[in-house]
């Protein structure tokens, strides 16, 4: 099968070489080129070959006489199995099937454990609730409850292997002051019975757990050592087999599990699931919330490897997957370190947290502080209103357009008047009189209450009249 001459085989042809006048004819094209290089025997391999073996191989039983059919039967099975066996690298300890097997039955183990130690808890809670108040673990209140029965029994059972000195006075105190129902003996025998179901399957988990252990160290030590073997089985068991979990892309397994939660994702067109079955492995557990996605990609990806390792490579160690790991490791180590680096400058130093120092300041309190809003004199000019006040023009544009208006109609009066004093000539004392009426009326007019501050700014008539004046001067 290897393509090597064995012992009986050479000595053979060591005796055909010397008279040997034609080519030997060889099944096995390989095979032939080494005897042809060892022995410097010419052979053929051919399509002629083939019939000339495969008609030997149905007349074996007139070729070789002394042999039974039936014995030849049973030869010819044997040798096949062994062909087959020795090609695909078969061995008994490597048979997943059986890890598929005890997956399920554990899963199946501890639903069962859950529903029998509830029902238990709840029915012995009718005759003595504070046990299992005091008492939580569901072996040990299991054991007890089997070893001494009715409640009464307490005050002289000994508890001392099962309980702690402090608990054991604890449970027999609750059992004198107990404020359960009184049951019959028929009644304690079923709980009793219950008890002891509970306690022979939590011993059977236990040895099908080891089981299990020793199975996936023989078949697949390299993943048992990067997710452990809970998570291991439970990845080839959701695939069917170690070949078929080798096949899957290392986003594939990285999401195995997850299937429901992926196609409601794509249909919803939301985040898809960053892990599945990998998210109980203890690397991901030991992680930080905000880096589960990318330390779950991470030993996917490795996961991936230490699998196709394990399904065909021919060495069975762990080594492999120990590298992995460690890797891997170091890789969260630097992760959980980036959040306490410096975030400004290279960001290579770790942040020094200063020294506290307290330091007693008595403050006073400061009342400029206290009103942020800028405020509006009613006395204030129209032509030193703030620029700022842009929101209150965009909420208040009706009263602005009445002040505008009331303003037009101020700035015509005032032409008005100075028309009426360039057509009849007045004493100057009587002139002065009136523009500084007017000009008081204007500048120290009150704004409403109603009307808000406006930006808008006045052209005053006195420079009107200035430019008007220096015109007829220089006229």
């Amino acid at each position: 099968m290897e393509g090597k001459i064995n012992k009986q085989l050479k000595k053979v042809l060591k005796k055909i070489v010397k008279e040997a006048h034609e080519p030997l004819a060889v099944a096995d094209a390989k095979l032939g080129g080494v005897i042809k290089e060892k022995l410097n025997l010419s052979c053929i391999h051919s399509p002629v070959v083939n019939e000339l073996m495969r008609g030997i191989r149905s007349q074996m039983d007139g070729l070789i006489p002394g042999v039974e059919p039936r014995e030849m039967a049973a030869m010819c099975l044997g040798l096949a199995h062994s062909l087959s066996r020795y090609r695909l690298k078969f061995s008994a300890d490597k048979v997943d099937t059986m890890i598929v097997q005890a997956i399920s039955l554990l899963d199946d183990l501890d639903k069962e454990l859950n529903n029998y130690i509830m029902r238990c808890r709840e029915w012995y809670g009718w005759h003595f609730p504070e046990l299992g108040k005091i008492i939580s673990d569901n072996l040990t209140y299991c054991k007890c409850l089997q070893r001494v029965g009715d409640r009464k029994n307490y005050a002289s059972a000994t508890l001392s292997d099962l309980l702690s000195e402090e608990m054991e006075a604890e449970v027999k105190a609750a059992a004198e002051i107990s404020m359960g129902t009184e049951v019959s003996e028929e009644d304690i025998c079923n709980i009793l019975h219950l008890c002891t179901q509970v306690i022979e399957i939590s011993e059977y988990r236990t040895q099908l757990y080891e089981y299990l252990q020793n199975r996936m160290m023989a078949i697949a030590p390299n993943v048992t050592v990067m997710v452990g073997e809970l998570v291991g089985a439970r990845l080839i068991a959701h695939a069917g087999s170690l070949l078929n979990l080798a096949k899957h892309a290392a986003s594939t397994v990285q999401i195995l599990g997850a299937e429901k939660a992926l196609f409601r994702a794509l249909k919803s067109r939301r985040d898809t699931p960053k892990y599945g079955l990998i998210y109980h492995a203890s690397l991901v557990g030991q992680t930080s919330p905000k880096h589960k996605g990318k330390i779950s990609r991470m030993l996917a990806a490795k996961t991936v490897l230490a699998i196709r390792y394990d399904a065909f490579g021919e060495d069975s160690s762990s080594a492999m997957g120990v590298e992995n790991r460690a890797k891997l490791e170091a890789r969260l180590r630097i992760l959980e370190d980036r959040g306490i680096r410096k975030i400004s400058g290279t960001g290579k130093a770790l942040a020094k947290a200063e020294k506290y120092e307290h330091k007693s300041e008595v403050k006073t309190y400061d009342p400029s502080g206290d009103s942020t809003l800028a405020t509006c004199s009613k006395k204030r000019k129209i032509e030193e209103v703030d620029k700022e006040d842009e929101i209150t023009e965009k909420k208040a544009k009706k009263p602005k357009i009445k002040i505008k208006a009331e303003v037009e109609e101020e700035v015509e009066e005032v032409e008005e008047v100075e028309e009426e004093e360039e057509q009849v000539e007045e004493e100057p004392s009587v002139r002065k009189k009136k523009k500084k009426d007017k000009k008081k009326h204007i500048k120290e007019e009150p704004l409403s209450d109603e009307e808000p501050c406006t930006s808008t700014a006045i052209p005053s008539p006195e420079k009107k009249k200035k430019k008007k004046k220096k015109k007829e001067a220089e006229d």
